[in-house]
């Protein structure tokens, strides 16, 4: 079937955009009428707020209040974040309101699946330098698809279902997450007073350039990366604390053998510093011959003294690395962080037995948490292509079942 009748949003809802009271006069905050900032929006269905005005405070501000049903979305610095209303709000200046003149015309819900659909298109009709936004000229004249009301509960129905399939299986991952912590806090967060001290540094391997960052400078210029060859890792390969083949770089035979100092080996411990810092991965047992980036620090172990999951996670989860690295940073966490710092990092080093005993309990977990995660792939981009066919009108005739 073709695609539905699109009509600009102008047309089809009032347009608002909201105001900040004088924060200087304390007759404007604390009354009855909620008052949205983007931080609430991560509800989706908005009854409450983290701040509240007053009738002085609308009357004396551009902010005004919109009824129940209003869809919001933001236009200033964060583009297009969305939500509903549930209760009458008033919002800031860095949020729309779009409140349909017919809601058994265009659905608020419908409304909201759409604008989360081209939150691309919208980012790249952003304006301004340092912080970006979008007018109320350009929402309205987006052009929203109008299909019969029927068939937009039909179509929110189906994304709703798959929606909600994905925030089973967002949730099952937290939890599994949560598990891995609470197992290494209970083995692992009181030291035992029997268990020696060391850094870094000291379970190191004992050879040279066991704790190196990757090449700098002239040594690997970007121009230098081809499209298939050995493999550079980076912060993309690391920033989700769980190793992935992200973005992928590589270099030729010929480049490498001038870089074969910077290898990565199997179970070695990468830690973002640079960008994106302080994140951490273990190198997995199937990686072919690569280097990192001078984004990375990497470990090589003597594993006879600290197995790599040990230390994978005691970076990111002990108390007393997280004071030290908060310490070393001077209070704005890891943006300091060097291979220095890494090697000196405090680490209260309990029996390899002990470390042996942490990793077969949390095998099983990342098993799990992995199969999750391959599902929630799937269903991210079941998603979207229903998103993206639902608003072409492709879904009017078909009868999909879906199994959670």
């Amino acid at each position: 079937m073709s695609e539905w009748p699109r009509v600009a949003l102008g047309d089809l809802c009032t347009v608002a955009a909201g105001g900040t009271p004088a924060r200087a006069n304390p007759d404007h905050y604390g009354g009855a009428i909620p008052w949205v900032k983007i931080g609430d929006m991560r509800q989706g269905c908005i009854t409450a707020t983290d701040e509240s005005i007053t009738e002085v405070g609308i009357k004396n501000s551009s902010a005004k209040i919109l009824p129940a049903g209003t869809v919001l979305i933001s236009i200033f610095a964060t583009i297009g974040r969305t939500a509903v209303l549930g209760v009458d709000a008033a919002t800031n200046q860095a949020i729309a309101g779009l409140t349909p003149h017919d809601p058994e015309q265009l659905s608020p819900a419908f409304l909201r699946r759409f604008l989360d659909s081209i939150v691309s298109m919208l980012e790249g009709k952003a304006q301004g330098v340092a912080q970006v936004n979008i007018n109320s000229t350009i929402l309205r004249a987006l052009e929203v698809p109008v299909p019969p009301m029927r068939e937009q509960q039909r179509m929110l129905r189906l994304l709703d279902h798959v929606d909600a399939l994905r925030a089973k299986r967002r949730k099952a991952v937290a939890l599994l997450d949560d598990l891995t912590r609470s197992t290494f806090l209970e083995m692992f967060g009181t030291r035992d007073q029997s268990w020696p001290c060391v850094t870094v540094n000291d379970v190191a391997k004992a050879v040279k350039g066991s704790i190196r960052t990757g090449p700098f400078g002239s040594q690997l210029l970007r121009e230098e990366f081809v499209d298939s060859g050995v493999p550079v890792l980076g912060i993309d390969n690391a920033v989700t604390n769980e190793f992935a083949w992200q973005g992928r770089r590589f270099i030729t035979g010929e480049k490498y053998e001038k870089l074969a100092r910077y290898r990565v080996y199997p179970g070695d411990v990468l830690i973002t510093i640079m960008g994106t810092c302080g994140r951490c991965v273990v190198v997995p047992d199937d990686i072919p011959v690569a280097i990192n980036t001078k984004h990375l620090c990497c470990i090589t172990l003597d594993q006879s003294k600290c197995l790599p999951e040990f230390l994978r996670s005691y970076f990111l989860l002990h108390p007393e690395s997280q004071r030290y690295l908060h310490r070393t940073a001077k209070g704005a966490i890891m943006k300091g962080l060097n291979m220095a710092i890494i090697k000196d990092l405090p680490v209260s080093l309990p029996p390899i037995s002990k470390q042996r005993a942490f990793v077969e309990k949390i095998e099983s977990v990342k098993r799990v948490r992995s199969s999750n995660m391959a599902h929630l792939a799937e269903l991210d981009a079941l998603f979207a292509s229903l998103q993206y066919r639902a608003f072409r009108g492709e879904l009017w005739a078909e009868n999909l079942t879906l199994n959670a």
